[in-house]
């Protein structure tokens, strides 16, 4: 039976209704699992910065129940549970008229640490988000890069190193390519720090990109599905997701789906030094026409024999157009595929070579990405 993984955070039932108008979140039930990302999705007016806030209360709940780690949030003290828990908003949220280095030393001096210790923390986060102490520490958020506001952000929210984080569409005010870098540190600190996140984002694509697992919520904070960036693309679970994550999930969810030691194909094997007439001899009767040229375990490229069969592979040797690392998502691998009219790419760990990512097998890979499917 596989194991059970801890809810870091677990809403139950939860419930926001203001005044007397309609429910902006009605009965919401959802768990996020220790140390993963949840991002929730939808449409304006769906309850995603209110469930949000729900969970830090800052939003207190109509009705339903809000544990983090086993504790009921609605029975601590609301500012204590803040404390412990990072909050992360458009531009940073920073103090204008402090120091970098003191917006990041919020939540630890009013835990009451001493000066060394603040200290030592600020240094520890602006390096873990890219950003030079000697260099940042003692400017004003004014002259700092929208970008570097955001890191700065993220910093302060881990401050106290809380096991959770809430970010409320963090990356919306920046231009797209600063976004595109943000997006990618989140996801490099996230495999160090390995925090319970949950975030709200508008956009499907940063939210496929980000995501462990994707909460879509439609009007009145439904839940629509709940599911893997894959299985949301894949296999939406009602009309009104499939409308939500567009007619192109398609193609979008070839980003969402890495190269795997499995997918690859083991081609035919031969050396510089063989002629072309073994070559043909060994594809014969294979899926491939073609040979990959290893010499002293060296993946060189490889040879297509035609006849007459004629000369050594060495002389008819064809280098690789690209190559691709493990891991690969399937739309790096695809553009590289048609920018080279390749008909395989090459997969290495590190120096090492791994086998041949085919058209054939890039499909299998996205079909095997889905529960149920099978390649």
């Amino acid at each position: 039976m596989p194991v059970a993984l801890w809810r870091m955070i677990s809403l139950d039932a939860v419930t926001k209704h203001y005044d007397n108008g309609p429910a902006a979140v009605d009965g919401l039930t959802l768990g996020v699992v220790d140390g993963e990302l949840c991002v929730l999705v939808g449409p304006s007016g769906c309850g995603k910065t209110t469930t949000l806030r729900m969970i830090n209360r800052l939003i207190e709940p109509s009705g339903g129940q809000i544990f983090i780690d086993g504790r009921d949030v609605l029975g601590m003290n609301a500012v204590e549970l803040r404390r412990g828990i990072g909050y992360v908003i458009q531009q940073g949220g920073l103090f204008p008229h402090r120091r970098v280095e003191d917006n990041v030393a919020v939540v630890p001096r009013l835990l009451g640490w001493d000066k060394q210790k603040v200290r030592d923390r600020v240094g520890e986060l602006l390096d873990l988000v890219g950003l030079d102490p000697g260099q940042y520490a003692r400017r004003y958020p004014h002259e700092l890069s929208g970008g570097e506001r955001q890191r700065v952000g993220v910093a302060r929210a881990l401050g106290a190193d809380p096991p959770v984080l809430l970010m409320d569409e963090p990356f919306g005010a920046v231009d797209p390519v600063t976004r595109q870098r943000l997006q990618n540190l989140l996801l490099d600190l996230q495999k160090e720090i390995k925090k319970t996140i949950v975030m709200v984002t508008h956009d499907i694509d940063e939210a496929a990109k980000l995501a462990d697992r994707i909460a879509v919520l439609s009007v009145g904070g439904h839940l629509e599905q709940y599911a893997t960036p894959p299985e949301i693309l894949g296999q939406p679970g009602t009309p009104f997701v499939a409308e939500f994550v567009g007619e192109d999930r398609g193609v979008k969810r070839l980003a969402v789906v890495d190269v795997k030691e499995d997918d690859l194909v083991n081609s035919p094997i031969c050396r510089p030094s063989q002629s072309m007439a073994d070559v043909a001899e060994m594809v014969h009767g294979t899926a491939q026409d073609w040979a990959i040229t290893l010499s002293d375990g060296v993946a060189q490229g490889w040879v297509k024999p035609e006849p007459p069969y004629e000369g050594t592979v060495g002389e008819h040797l064809r280098p690789f157009p690209a190559r691709i690392p493990l891991g690969t998502s399937l739309r790096v691998a695809l553009a590289e595929l048609l920018q080279h009219d390749a008909p395989a790419i090459p997969v290495f760990n590190g120096n090492r070579y791994l086998g041949m990512l085919t058209f054939e097998r890039l499909h299998a890979a996205m079909r095997r990405s889905l529960p149920g499917d099978s390649a």
